[in-house]
């Protein structure tokens, strides 16, 4: 028999049904948590999907219903909650308040569970008083209707996901896929993730502050893509790197292939290699035992201290704190 030290037992998931849910961004939970690995090729997750009621039919706002086989008793096993996005929330979308139901539902998690809305499931949140005083953010479309609603809660419209420790929330669509993919990255590390995301066929990373509605049309097809000049920059990021370098991997301008990266990639080339540069110090701290200095070279960021600032500004800790955690959780 294992002994309770060998046993594995997985983050468990719960996934609320509701009625008139939308079919993409209730199966975003079990797509990116579902494929979660360890290195023994164990699930690090349980994903449980539950009604608000008892198990049966629930409706969609596509020309189909799925069936639901728990109920909300399962949300009082969770380790996390989601809560996707749906068209049919009545009172709560309209004034900010739970059906009976949907109280009682909610009234079996237990205290500490983290809590995760996609969406407009943000609004369930708010409703159930999860979110007063903390940042949230939800579909761009609904931000101004959400912050009327309610207003003891600090709604960012122009972010793709807001992490608040024990509570986060998306905007809308695939923006749950990117808060999704952060929350793997936070439990188990870049590693992790990045494999659930090639698995997915989706980036591994775009950092929750990106603007999550950019009002300009997509590039015209017939030009030039900037792809190269990423791919190049990602293989030599541990060398210095000018955005002439890039261009010239185009064989475009510097404004227009400024111009081009931005419609393509929906930042800055600065703030894109950037990112690229923090996601491979992440990797390196999570997988060697390299020292500050040499993992600053090998991402680009020249220094220790250069890296320093630019980490703690992206991930909110530093680095020898984020290999800390990573080691402890390892050991555990």
């Amino acid at each position: 028999m294992a002994s309770r030290s060998e046993r594995h037992t997985p983050h468990r998931v719960a996934v609320l049904a509701l009625d008139g849910l939308i079919p993409f961004e209730f199966g975003i939970p079990q797509r990116i948590f579902g494929r979660a690995r360890d290195a023994a090729g164990r699930r690090l997750y349980e994903v449980v999907t539950c009604a608000v009621r008892e198990p049966g039919r629930v409706r969609t706002d596509a020309d189909y219903a799925i069936h639901v086989e728990h109920g909300p008793e399962t949300l009082g096993s969770a380790d996390t909650v989601i809560v996707p996005a749906s068209y049919e929330m009545g009172p709560v979308y309209e004034k900010g308040v739970l059906t009976p139901e949907l109280e009682a539902a909610l009234a079996w998690i237990r205290p500490g569970t983290r809590m995760v809305s996609i969406c407009t499931g943000s609004y369930v949140l708010a409703a159930a008083g999860v979110l007063d005083g903390r940042p949230a953010t939800t579909h761009w479309a609904d931000a101004d209707h959400f912050q009327e609603l309610f207003p003891h809660i600090k709604v960012d419209p122009n972010v793709l996901f807001i992490d608040d420790g024990d509570v986060l929330s998306s905007a809308g669509v695939a923006a749950g896929i990117d808060l999704c993919l952060h929350l793997v990255r936070r439990d188990h590390g870049a590693a992790v993730a990045n494999d659930v995301a090639r698995r997915t066929v989706v980036p591994p990373h775009r950092d929750g502050g990106q603007a999550q509605y950019i009002e300009r049309p997509l590039p015209e097809t017939t030009l030039a893509s900037t792809a190269r000049a990423r791919a190049w920059a990602i293989e030599h990021l541990g060398e210095p790197i000018q955005l002439r370098d890039l261009a010239d991997r185009e064989s475009l301008s510097v404004r227009t292939f400024t111009r081009r990266f931005r419609e393509e990639v929906g930042a800055s080339p600065g703030q894109w290699l950037t990112g690229q540069r923090v996601d491979r110090a992440r990797h390196l701290l999570e997988t060697s035992s390299a020292s500050m200095d040499d993992i600053a070279h090998q991402s680009g960021f020249g220094t220790a201290q250069s890296m320093r600032q630019h980490f703690h500004a992206s991930v909110g800790v530093t680095p020898t704190a984020y290999r800390r955690t990573f080691r402890a959780g390892a050991a555990g």
